[in-house]
């Protein structure tokens, strides 16, 4: 009983994230995390990562197309940094 977590009282954003991913995790998340101001940017790949990747690959239209739609970016964005 000494380690059990009433879910009940826990903080709004707490129970939110055990809704989400479970006790377990929200629990590493606090363990990790707890404290500090966590901002998640909206998109969840890096652009700068991507210029990398792409470097110097000569991407045909349907690459641009589905690299486009995986990684949120616009086919144009590919078209200019993917030369």
């Amino acid at each position: 009983m000494k380690n059990e977590v009433d879910y009940d009282l826990l903080n709004k954003s707490y129970k939110e994230l055990v809704d989400i991913v479970g006790m377990e995790n929200m629990l590493k998340i606090r363990d990790n995390f707890g404290g500090i101001q966590l901002q998640l940017p909206m998109r969840l790949y890096d652009p700068q990562a991507i210029k990398i990747k792409i470097k110097d690959k000569n991407l045909t239209a349907k690459e641009v197309r589905e690299l486009s739609i995986k990684y949120g970016l616009s086919p144009r964005w590919f078209k200019q940094y993917g030369k």
